[in-house]
């Protein structure tokens, strides 16, 4: 494994090659060249301000260090609280520095495509699928990104059968991406008479969005079905054929959408989703990892599968892979979700050093 020293200097030189690069109207002309040169940059130029920073507190401790070897009497004291403070100062960019030298995420900076449905429990489940996507709506209202609905398709008592969303901000992605999973819900459905406590799931999956320069889709690879858009309980909605079913043959990918009244915005539509899911399967192909993206994301969508649990009775919420849990379910629901997906980052964070080290 290379040095620290080694590894920095290897940043800095990639550093100076991005620049020049980056100053080539070639690369300057060539849209994808240039983004992705763009991205790499910020990356390099994160690592190399930090590592900056780590030299000048390492030099302040040392210097603190060699006065108060030489200091004695009350000077000899301030000497040892400079020093703890520079000792102090450095820890946190340090440890800042070996974070940005961990393997960077593929799908760092891309948008999301988020897809909810209600899994077990019925229409309790589809419910819950609807209160989960208002949830998402929200945060990304707080994190001021920009959400676009792809589908909504609603089911009988209002809740959501599914629902697909595009949502767009620099960080969506690494704060989102742990959301995948089965999520369950404990309360007392409207439709239980009783008024027993019902325990339903719906699942979140969450994918990298791809842009056409990262999957190239042969046309002769699809089989594209066209049908009549129908609504809760399955009446038409529509009188026109404009719902779009593409089937990816060799994959085996389906990808319906009906939300648009037009065929073509249908067709464009789904489109974006299977390039996304095409793209996640390449990934993890590459990483040699088994199984499709929703059974790893979702597994069978069943509720003893679950990643998180919302409690009505208790107004409370748990994510079972942190054990983090609040008793604010309603700031929760209302898209406050930092304090759950702040642990998840941190926590993988840890892995990755633990991996690392």
């Amino acid at each position: 494994m290379a040095s620290l020293d080694e590894t920095l200097a290897t940043v800095e030189g990639e550093l100076r090659d991005v620049e020049a690069a980056l100053a080539d109207p070639s690369v300057v002309a060539d849209r994808n060249r240039l983004r992705d040169l763009s991205r790499r940059h910020k990356e390099l130029a994160e690592i190399d301000a930090a590592w900056r920073r780590v030299r000048r507190a390492r030099e302040d401790v040392a210097t603190a260090r060699e006065m108060l070897g030489g200091a004695s009497g009350e000077e000899r004291e301030l000497w040892r609280e400079e020093l703890s403070a520079a000792e102090e100062a450095l820890a946190p960019l340090e440890e800042e520095l070996e974070t940005l030298l961990l393997p960077r995420d593929p799908n760092e900076g891309r948008n999301v495509i988020m897809e909810i449905r209600g899994a077990e429990g019925g229409e309790e489940a589809n419910l819950f699928a609807g209160d989960l996507a208002a949830m998402y709506r929200r945060y990304a209202a707080r994190r001021g990104w920009k959400l676009e609905v792809i589908e909504e398709r609603p089911s009988d008592q209002g809740g959501l059968d599914e629902a697909t969303y595009l949502i767009k901000g620099e960080d969506a992605w690494t704060r989102l991406e742990q959301e995948a999973g089965v999520h369950r819900v404990q309360r007392v459905p409207v439709t239980e008479a009783k008024g027993r406590v019902h325990t339903s799931s719906a699942t979140v999956s969450v994918l990298p969005e791809a842009e056409e320069v990262d999957v190239e889709i042969d046309p002769n690879d699809l089989r594209i079905d066209v049908y009549r858009s129908s609504g809760p309980g399955g009446q038409s909605v529509n009188t026109t054929d404009s719902a779009v079913r593409i089937t990816h043959l060799p994959t085996g990918i389906v990808v319906s959408m009906q939300d648009e009244k037009s065929q073509i915005q249908n067709r464009a539509k789904a489109l974006i989703v299977l390039r996304s899911r095409l793209l996640k399967a390449a990934q993890e192909a590459q990483a040699s990892e088994l199984g499709d993206l929703k059974r790893s994301q979702l597994g069978g969508g069943g509720r003893s599968e679950k990643i998180r649990t919302y409690n009505f009775k208790e107004n409370r919420v748990t994510d079972h892979r942190v054990n983090v849990t609040t008793y604010a379910l309603d700031e929760v629901l209302n898209g406050d979700l930092d304090a759950y997906v702040d642990a998840l980052m941190a926590d993988k964070r840890a892995r990755q050093l633990a991996a690392r080290a």
